[in-house]
């Protein structure tokens, strides 16, 4: 990867990326409150179930696909994955954050000078994936690299939503993205040979932690 396409990459996986992504928790703040999760360890089991089982077999694969179909603008493609990754929410929550993330980083990739971004920034099967495979390509990203960079960003954001919430310090953080990354090159290598009638997971746990979250009494994050 050229260093114009590896910086363009840290940037749109940092954390001060201005579109809002450390306002959500994905359930975790559920799972939290109800003593699901309440140490390193089970935290590193909540998000390393969710990479194996959940991100793995959709997430992945679909940003795999949503790449392949922004290099060569095949609009249907992309509607067609866009909104199959939405109906595969499993909670009003999870929607709405998908598509209010994928809104913001259009509209920042709109002011960037990515004009392809007009195209889908009002469109309601807009998710964050999708925005997210049109700012790669159009850096030059490439195809490997925009994957382990979408893994890596997912990663990094449950763990500081794990740290506030449970809390833990810095070191368990950094201890358990050290065990992530190492998760992070097979499941890519997993979700690249995935046929199209494999892509889908049921996380039932995450259902049901997101979906109690939209209610939840007291909350740090975004519902």
């Amino acid at each position: 990867m050229n260093n114009t396409a590896l910086l363009n990459l840290m940037r749109l996986t940092s954390p001060s990326l201005p579109i809002g992504a450390f306002a959500y928790s994905q359930g975790l703040e559920f799972a939290c409150d109800q003593q699901w999760v309440v140490n390193e360890k089970t935290a590193l089991d909540w998000i390393a179930g969710l990479m194996r089982n959940s991100q793995t077999y959709l997430d992945i694969p679909i940003l795999m696909r949503l790449y392949k179909a922004w290099q060569t603008d095949s609009y249907d493609s992309i509607k067609y994955w866009s909104t199959f990754l939405r109906a595969s929410r499993e909670s009003q929550e999870l929607r709405d954050e998908d598509q209010y993330l994928g809104k913001a980083l259009s509209k920042l990739l709109i002011d960037l000078n990515v004009q392809q971004a007009s195209k889908i920034v009002d469109k309601p099967y807009l998710t964050y994936i999708t925005a997210f495979a049109l700012a790669s390509v159009n850096w030059k990203v490439s195809y490997h690299d925009c994957c382990m960079g979408y893994c890596w960003a997912w990663c990094e954001n449950q763990v500081n939503a794990a740290i506030k919430l449970i809390p833990l310090g810095q070191t368990a953080g950094q201890k358990m993205i050290s065990s992530l990354i190492s998760e992070i090159p097979a499941a890519i290598e997993t979700a690249s040979v995935l046929s199209d009638e494999d892509i889908g997971s049921t996380a039932v746990g995450l259902g049901i932690a997101s979906a109690n979250h939209e209610t939840q009494y007291s909350r740090l994050f975004r519902s």
